[in-house]
């Protein structure tokens, strides 16, 4: 039960207050319980000759791991090995960083074979997330 003066409110969008106080709380916290973190990001652009972002990589290292939150490359672009090349720089990358580890989570619709293709393994699964779909889970070890 909270106390009489307290009181939980919804909110949509989320201010920055909140990000530095849940954010900045629950990670101190986990430092606390399992040491620096040393998290740091990472992202490889594939890029036009003018420049033009046709897709990437994004992720961050962190604790031996990394993790890859998004990559894309444009429709037109896909099977012509560019998907391929920004995974493996973005390995490469961990690698030389120290991380021993990747892991990412993709949809059914998203190709979760091109990721078995290169070695990542299944180890969790949602069915039905979203409906008819299902959310996989992939890790693979780097060293």
């Amino acid at each position: 039960m909270l106390p009489e003066e307290l009181k939980i409110v919804p909110m949509d969008p989320i201010e920055d207050p909140v990000w530095e106080v849940v954010g900045r709380g629950l990670h101190h916290y986990n430092i606390q319980q399992a040491g620096p973190d040393q998290t740091k990001s990472l992202c490889f652009v594939l890029l036009s000759p003018e420049q033009q972002i046709l897709g990437g990589i994004i992720g961050e290292t962190h604790w031996g791991w990394l993790y890859i939150s998004l990559m894309f490359v444009k429709e037109e672009l896909r099977g012509l090995g560019y998907g391929h090349q920004l995974l493996t720089l973005a390995e490469k990358e961990a690698l030389r960083r120290g991380a021993t580890h990747v892991y990412l989570d993709t949809f059914s619709f998203q190709a979760p074979e091109f990721y078995q293709q290169h070695g990542y393994q299944v180890f969790g699964e949602l069915p039905d997330f979203p409906t008819g779909q299902t959310r996989y889970y992939l890790k693979k070890d780097l060293g």
